[in-house]
């Protein structure tokens, strides 16, 4: 009888850690799918940006590869800022003291 009653302790445990990494999942498709919709608006405002400042013909190689580098650019100083912003602590190195303690 204590048997059945672990299994199904055991059962539910796993059917709400189940829930909860569904609910996790499902949470991040919606995250990404709400990035992608901020991405795709950033680019024609960027596209309308480069359009207004540089009036190079839309169609031109020269115009596709400038888009290209300028983009770039910009996501990899991003990436590089937010890389930054969110280490934590455990990946920053501690000091050590000679005798061993952390400062």
């Amino acid at each position: 009888m204590d048997q059945i009653r672990n299994v199904q302790k055991m059962a539910g445990n796993d059917a709400g850690a189940m829930r909860k990494t569904a609910r996790e999942k499902v949470w991040g498709y919606i995250a990404a799918a709400l990035g992608l919709v901020a991405g795709l608006a950033w680019n024609e405002a960027i596209k309308g940006l480069i359009d207004h400042y540089f009036p190079i013909q839309r169609d031109s190689v020269w115009a596709k590869v400038w888009y290209a580098v300028f983009i770039t650019a910009i996501v990899v100083f991003v990436m590089v800022k937010l890389e930054k912003y969110f280490k934590t602590a455990d990946e920053k190195p501690v000091k050590v003291k000679e005798d061993g303690g952390a400062i």
